[in-house]
């Protein structure tokens, strides 16, 4: 079995060590993660996502973290697997799909306060990730520091999260699909999980009771469990002879 390779892409305003703890879990693996923390534009992160993808070598899974699980469902074309954690297929959202992800107007405002005090904005926003019980728990100490995106990176984020829709998409992946998402998450809702459940082919949805919306901290051995017994069967499957 060719070793297989995973792309790693962040969430918004976060750097790559946050999966750390995962690679040190899943060392089969070869890992590639794709630093866009300084991406002037929404095309120059698709320009280095090209470039990750490009390094990789046998079969590729594409793992994604809330704005990386939308850059990967983007690329889901060229994988042969992909691991998603708090994933949408369109974050913003009417009144009538607030279950589902954000309004626009809202996005509007958090690029408004970057260019007014980012070091704000970026608290704020990460005062949504836990639940109650996981800050009590004291997660929110596992984070990696504020400040590790440039501004205009942390603007292009928040362009893809507005306009990027993948729900059209979503029926014509065929590779197989693995998410995991947090059942209290406030930044992209369960209901988002489900509806990529309900259009994707070949998908696996693994809800993490009581989880917000980094469902993978501190939970990074079950994880990588899961994840490695999850591509194992579809390896089985690959490698069945055809009738």
């Amino acid at each position: 079995m060719k070793p297989c390779t995973i792309l790693w892409l962040t969430g918004w305003s976060f750097p790559n060590v946050i999966f750390n703890r995962l690679h040190a879990c899943l060392t089969e693996f070869h890992h590639i993660s794709v630093d866009y923390s300084r991406a002037g534009t929404p095309e120059e992160m698709m320009r280095l996502i090209d470039e990750g993808v490009a390094n990789a070598r046998g079969p590729l899974l594409i793992a994604g973290w809330s704005l990386g699980a939308l850059l990967a469902l983007k690329f889901a074309s060229i994988a042969d697997g992909l691991l998603l954690f708090a994933a949408t297929a369109k974050f913003t959202r009417s009144k009538e799909e607030a279950d589902r992800g954000w309004s626009d107007a809202y996005l509007r405002e958090m690029i408004r306060s970057l260019k007014h005090d980012r070091h704000e904005a970026e608290t704020k926003f990460r005062q949504l990730l836990f639940a109650e019980e996981e800050g009590a728990a004291g997660m929110p100490g596992f984070l990696p520091p504020i400040g590790s995106w440039t501004t205009p990176a942390l603007i292009a984020g928040l362009q893809i999260l507005r306009h990027e829709d993948c729900l059209t998409l979503l029926p014509e992946i065929s590779c197989p699909v693995l998410l995991f998402h947090g059942t209290e998450d406030k930044v992209c809702p369960v209901g988002a999980a489900e509806e990529l459940v309900s259009l994707l082919p070949d998908a696996e949805l693994i809800t993490l009771t009581g989880r917000g919306h980094a469902p993978f901290i501190e939970s990074e051995a079950g994880i990588a469990e899961q994840l490695r017994s999850w591509w194992h069967e579809q390896q089985k499957t690959n490698d069945q002879p055809s009738i």
